[in-house]
């Protein structure tokens, strides 16, 4: 065992840039589609939504986008995060696999969420935005932009998927103590929220339906713009910071990843984390394994079509093509609130169907199962979203001890479960169900 299982890059290490993944795809991306013409979206199309300065990232050519001062003395607060060891977890499972996760759980809001809220924010005053909407599944992406709202003094009104409302209160108190204003969604406040509830009054709400209901509120709104938390190619390049610090903590360690993992549901933590090593495999060569992990009730890589479809419920998103279960459908209401989303990222589905990348699904019980055990190994306990990583990353090191190999195993701790913890009540106390 050896003796530092932390490795820490020091604050100013922190990354200078952004990496842009579009321009080393080995064959290029289908452009977004505007909703009405169906031909490709330009900047202008764009402007009612998102402040200018942040279509530009989107539609970026550029490998590398530099990160503003403001941006990197804020991202300091909690930056460079942690990779972490997870010896104990490896001495329990008898695997000769070493487990390295890491810990995006050091947030002020508990999850990697703020490392592009901050950027967001940042941008949208820049631009002399005034308020910023969103919506929210887990309440981790509403967290964060609630706080990055506050740290650049924008107001922030979040719109909160109902059953996560209902499950997660305190993600809620969180929200309004970073000022923000939470309404659960469906709600009245939108003309979209009104009409679903009036044709469903016990809707338990998707990601799909808030984000119509953010974004009608930002266009419909003065001074006001919408932020979003995964999804789009702004979104993902501010999250490489995160793979950007692994590769040079995994090169402190002495190692190389045979395997990378994160949970995916829009895809930002996982894409933060592996882009950069999808990077070194399309431009030397590196033989990685790359796994997102989905919940088996909302399988979007595992089972869903490759093809155009709207981000949100509304119809009122450009139409990405990425892998798609249809933008009406109804996720069940499970604890992972932050995977239960009908899509996945453009990026990330054009890296699956190259086959640069894998995925796997995975029933909820078993996911706790395993979140269960790492908190009894390591001390730590995982988000119910993180968690689906931290399964996998145990079936890969089982598997290595079948093998009687030694693999390297890197995921991504996207973030803690301390704010989830009715979650475990609900699978210590066997009430827990697979949808």
């Amino acid at each position: 065992m050896p003796e530092d299982i932390r490795f820490s890059l020091p604050t100013e290490q922190l990354p200078t840039a952004w990496y842009n993944i579009l321009p080393d795809f080995p064959e290029p991306m289908a452009p977004p589609l505007h909703p009405g013409t169906r031909k490709p979206i330009t900047l202008e199309d764009m402007l009612p939504i998102f402040p200018e300065n942040l279509i530009r990232q989107e539609m970026s050519a550029e490998s590398y986008i530099e990160i503003p001062t403001p941006v990197r003395r804020a991202l300091a607060l909690w930056r460079p995060t942690p990779l972490l060891r997870a010896v104990r977890l490896e001495e329990k499972l008898q695997t000769p696999a070493h487990i390295y996760f890491k810990y995006e759980g050091v947030s002020p809001a508990g999850s990697h969420k703020p490392n592009t809220a901050i950027a967001q924010a940042y941008y949208n005053k820049e631009a002399g935005v005034k308020r910023m909407t969103t919506e929210t599944g887990a309440g981790q992406w509403g967290s964060a932009l609630s706080l990055a709202c506050q740290l650049f003094g924008l107001e922030c009104v979040v719109y909160m998927v109902k059953v996560s409302f209902q499950q997660k209160p305190y993600r809620k108190m969180m929200m309004r103590t970073w000022g923000a204003s939470v309404h659960a969604s469906p709600s009245e406040n939108t003309s979209f929220g009104r009409k679903v509830l009036a044709q469903d009054p016990h809707c338990p709400g998707s990601l799909g339906i808030a984000i119509s209901e953010a974004i009608e509120d930002a266009v419909k709104s003065k001074d006001t713009k919408y932020g979003l938390g995964s999804v789009l190619n702004h979104v993902m390049l501010h999250q490489t910071v995160i793979g950007e610090e692994t590769l040079k903590q995994m090169e402190m360690a002495g190692e190389e990843p045979d395997i990378l993992i994160g949970c995916a549901g829009g895809g930002s933590n996982f894409a933060g984390m592996t882009f950069p090593f999808v990077r070194e495999k399309i431009k030397k060569g590196k033989k990685y394994r790359v796994i997102a992990v989905e919940p088996r009730s909302c399988p979007t890589l595992t089972e869903g079509e490759f093809r155009y479809d709207f981000g949100d419920t509304a119809e009122t998103t450009p139409l990405l093509m990425m892998y798609t279960l249809g933008h009406t459908f109804m996720p069940p209401p499970i604890h992972s609130g932050g995977l239960r989303y009908h899509g996945m990222a453009p990026t990330v589905s054009h890296l699956a169907k190259l086959g640069l990348i894998e995925a796997a699904s995975v029933p909820q019980t078993k996911v706790f199962e395993s979140a269960v055990l790492f908190a009894r190994t390591e001390g730590i306990i995982p988000a119910p979203e993180t968690s689906h990583a931290v399964h996998v990353a145990i079936q890969e090191a089982i598997k290595a001890r079948e093998e009687g190999r030694k693999r390297v195993i890197v995921f991504c701790f996207s973030g803690h479960g301390m704010i989830d913890l009715a979650a475990y009540d609900a699978f210590l106390d066997g009430t827990m169900k697979d949808a």
